[in-house]
């Protein structure tokens, strides 16, 4: 691996194996065995999402991956609401991150980044409060520059840029798609002349990774629904193995 390829993190986000856990109300399959294998495939650490109405991790999963987190050394990146219940979990057991995200009960998954130029007075606060209890504070937005600006503003250490639109188009051969991976490019450089360490994630799978992973001010990518479906198919190691080909093959142009 070059040393380039070495700077794009991957965390692998275990909510699914939760949620077919859950559809039969079993003990299986168990997210933290996923968490195991993941991070002995080359994860870089885990994602989790604690949603309100807890319809996939639980909060006895985020206690028991925290724990196997720090006993592994590798970072639990805790992905909440902006809410005072999320905010006391989180002041809880001490994740290295928090990724603020939007939340709505009747989503099927997260529609879209944060808002946080409308919600600048709400959020600031409580990334005050995570941020001085030494927690890596990142907000989840779409690659609008507003959005980066009012992140920096604040107080978040990251932003997190969301890929579904680009990665959506890519699929359906949306003649759009190379635009929208434009928009990703100008807010990643300009989250990062802000001083912002700059990740990315959502829909994204084989087929949208390279072009994602090959934005050179990208840090981290998180990736989850997509490599546990194509864990179905050839097992969650060999996903993330070829996810972190992927990416590292993506890599290694920037440093050529």
């Amino acid at each position: 691996m070059t040393a380039a390829a070495s700077l794009l993190r991957l965390g692998v986000n275990i909510d699914h194996v939760a949620t077919v856990r859950n559809a039969r109300g079993e003990s299986y399959p168990d997210p933290m065995r996923a968490a195991e294998v993941a991070l002995a495939a080359g994860a870089d650490g885990i994602t989790a999402h604690l949603r309100e109405d807890r319809r996939h991790i639980s909060d006895a999963d985020i206690d028991a991956l925290a724990v196997i987190c720090r006993r592994r050394g590798r970072p639990l990146n805790f992905e909440c609401a902006v809410t005072p219940e999320m905010e006391a979990i989180a002041l809880a057991h001490l994740p290295h991150a928090a990724c603020l995200v939007p939340e709505r009960r009747e989503e099927v998954t997260t529609e879209g980044g944060l808002d946080v130029v409308r919600g600048h007075n709400k959020i600031a606060p409580v990334v005050g409060r995570l941020a001085a209890a030494g927690i890596r504070v990142s907000c989840f937005i779409d690659a609008d520059p507003a959005q980066v600006a009012a992140a920096k503003s604040v107080g978040a250490q990251v932003v997190e840029l969301h890929t579904g639109a680009y990665c959506e188009a890519v699929r359906h051969r949306d003649p759009r798609a190379p635009e929208l991976l434009e928009g990703l490019k100008a807010a990643a450089r300009e989250a990062a002349a802000l001083g912002l360490e700059v990740h990315a994630g959502h829909g994204i799978d084989y087929e949208t990774v390279k072009p994602v992973a090959a934005i050179p001010e990208l840090m981290e990518l998180n990736i989850g629904h997509f490599l546990i479906g194509e864990a179905i198919f050839i097992g969650l190691g060999p996903a993330i193995q070829r996810m972190r080909t992927l990416m590292d093959e993506a890599r290694s142009v920037l440093a050529a």
